[in-house]
């Protein structure tokens, strides 16, 4: 999916009671070069990851929610790859 403003509202609303478990990438898989910049270490995240929002964790399917708290969906995602890199 891509990252525009419905590409993004896709990727929330995927629901995990529904979602075709093979479609999402297993977190454990995913592997960031932590000498990138900060803002190639998020696409590249989203590259290999595919949904922010929806994907696993071993064989438990996990549902991420970022509240807002004025913050941009970019900040969100900035401060939540933080704590995984």
């Amino acid at each position: 999916m891509e990252l525009t403003m419905s590409g993004i509202a896709a990727m929330r609303s995927v629901d995990i009671r529904t979602v075709d478990r093979s479609s999402l990438v297993d977190l454990n898989d995913v592997r960031i070069d932590e000498s990138l910049s900060q803002h190639e270490r998020i696409a590249e995240f989203i590259r290999q990851i595919k949904n922010p929002y929806c994907y696993k964790c071993g064989n438990i399917v996990v549902k991420e929610r970022f509240s807002n708290n004025g913050k941009s969906f970019s900040d969100c995602l900035e401060q939540y790859i933080g704590t995984l890199v």
